[in-house]
Parts: C-alpha cells; structure tokens; sequence
C-alpha cells in the first residue's frame, strides 16, 4: 500500500471572494447613498457670501421646505402641510427646546408669495429666529482671467 504525499501548502492568499463581497458592499452603497437625504429635495437659492448654519444639520433641526410648485413640508418626519397649520405644529416642536430656531428652505424658482406665507405663519407661531438656507455660488475660473476680488 502506497502512500500519497500531500501537496505543498498554498502560500498565496486568495483574494477574489474579498473583492466580490467590496464589490457588493459598493454597490449597496451606492443604491442607498441617495435615499438618505434629509428632507424634500429643493433646488435653493445661491449666494455668494453664505453663513453658516451648522445647526441646520442636527437631526432634530426644525426645517420647513418650499419647493418649486409651492408645496411646504415640515421636518423632522418630512410632512405636507399647509402654510396655515405650520404655527400649532411648529410651536409643539419647539416646545422643551433650548433652540427656538426654524430653518426656511425654498427653491430658487418657488412664488415668493408662498415663501412670504410661510414666514409669516412661523411668525404668528411665536418664533423669532428664522434661518434662510442658501447655498454657495461655483465661481468658475478661466483660464487667463484675473481672479475676483483683489488687484494684481
């Protein structure tokens, strides 16, 4: 009876299955990226000199979005409404807050009368601090041109 010798050990690694399964959890990535967005998507004003309103950003930021065709959402929780129900829910989230602060965020081609609407509706609900969300305008730079905002 002859006995077989067994074969020398691999001393490669196999990496193909590791990149699969990146290659799967890129794709999962990529798919719920998108559906993660906080709120109604608006298409805002752009500004050249934006503040910063880093507590827009907080999970429990009070924003009211009016989009294009004049619908107003209110979030956290993303609800339609109209403009006159917003003083009754606005001031039941505000209350126990040490924030009183209530984010406006309109799109850039929404009726101004709407957005008027809402700040005066905000107003009637008790609130003093409203924030108007902007965003940066992309300055492009040709090739040749002298940079904005200083001589050379």
């Amino acid at each position: 009876m002859e006995l077989k010798k067994a074969s020398p050990p691999v001393s490669e690694i196999n990496v193909t299955p590791m990149v699969d399964v990146m290659l799967v959890v890129l794709i999962i990535f990529m798919v719920i990226t998108p559906l993660l967005s906080k709120g109604v998507s608006v298409d805002m004003a752009k500004t050249r000199n934006p503040i910063t309103m880093s507590d827009a950003d907080k999970e429990d930021a009070v924003i009211v979005a009016v989009t294009r065709d004049g619908q107003v959402y209110l979030s956290p929780g993303v609800v339609k409404m109209q403009p006159e129900d917003l003083p009754q829910k606005v001031k039941d989230l505000l209350t126990n807050r040490a924030s009183k602060m209530v984010f406006v965020k309109s799109d850039s081609r929404a009726k101004y009368e709407r957005v008027e609407d809402v700040v005066d509706n905000l107003r009637a609900a008790g609130v003093d601090q409203i924030g108007l969300l902007t965003e940066q305008v992309q300055e492009k730079v040709s090739h040749g041109a002298k940079p904005s905002g200083g001589s050379i």
